[in-house]
């Protein structure tokens, strides 16, 4: 009986495990700022979920701190050249000294990813396009105000000696704010990583011109990440974004699970 039950396990097992095999290596959004121009696998369901990212912006007469948890990501492959996303924060936690604290949620982003390039070809340049929207469903004061948009363009490319290369070019359409209308702002991520077996380790910069009417500002971050796949299907993330500016949040801390079904 009990051979017969190893058998049957090992009949069921194999074809899943060939099947696993057939797919792209796994390639999630998270972690970093930098979009990989990556498409998933045709009729496969991706979830990548912060489970914690907080924000802090501490300067002087300034004194905010911003965490939101399960932030989730979710990527459906329809072809092998297309993607759609959706996204939305289920829990923000928005806490002004002076001002109180605001709890909701945020806004939901949707989406979606078409490779320009052959997805297939992992030894070349990839690049991609994706558009998307952001539907205002947040709790006043926690999101944009009204519908926004943008759209980026993923790059990456294969250095030598493992390393790669991404770089993720962006336009947005921002809310002016309580005024109403909107503005335009560019932001560009330029990110170095390489693997160690399932171990990924990397770096980025990142920088944005936000062309608000009433309050101009120019951003940007220091950022540090590291990822660890586990089995064919699961990554744990995690990283830190440091503001190198007056304009930009003190410092970003996250850490996340992505998982492909």
């Amino acid at each position: 009986m009990r051979h017969a039950v190893l058998a049957l396990t090992a009949l069921i097992a194999a074809p899943l495990a060939a099947h696993a095999d057939d797919l792209r290596p796994f390639c999630a959004d998270r972690p970093g700022k930098a979009t990989p121009p990556c498409i998933l696998d045709a009729g496969h369901l991706q979830v990548e979920t912060a489970l914690a990212d907080a924000v802090f912006l501490h300067a002087p007469g300034q004194h905010e701190d911003v965490t939101a948890y399960g932030a989730t990501e979710l990527r459906f492959g329809l072809t092998g050249r297309l993607e759609i996303e959706a996204a939305w924060a289920p829990l923000i936690v928005d806490h002004a000294r002076g001002a109180g604290t605001t709890t909701g949620v945020g806004d939901a982003t949707f989406g979606f990813r078409y490779a320009l390039t052959d997805a297939k070809d992992e030894a070349a340049v990839q690049v991609s396009i994706q558009p998307y929207v952001n539907a205002p469903t947040a709790t006043h004061g926690l999101g944009q105000g009204g519908w926004t948009g943008g759209v980026r363009l993923p790059v990456s490319a294969p250095l030598p000696d493992g390393f790669s290369l991404g770089f993720t070019p962006q336009v947005d359409l921002f809310r002016n704010g309580p005024g109403g209308g909107t503005h335009v702002a560019e932001s560009a991520t330029v990110s170095i990583s390489r693997g160690f077996g399932d171990t990924t380790l990397g770096a980025e910069l990142w920088g944005q011109n936000d062309g608000a009417p009433h309050h101009m500002t120019k951003q940007a971050t220091f950022d540090l990440f590291a990822a660890q796949l586990i089995g064919k299907s699961t990554q744990l993330d995690g990283g830190v974004n440091l503001g190198l500016n007056h304009d930009t949040p003190t410092s970003e801390v996250y850490v996340g699970l992505s998982h492909r079904f």
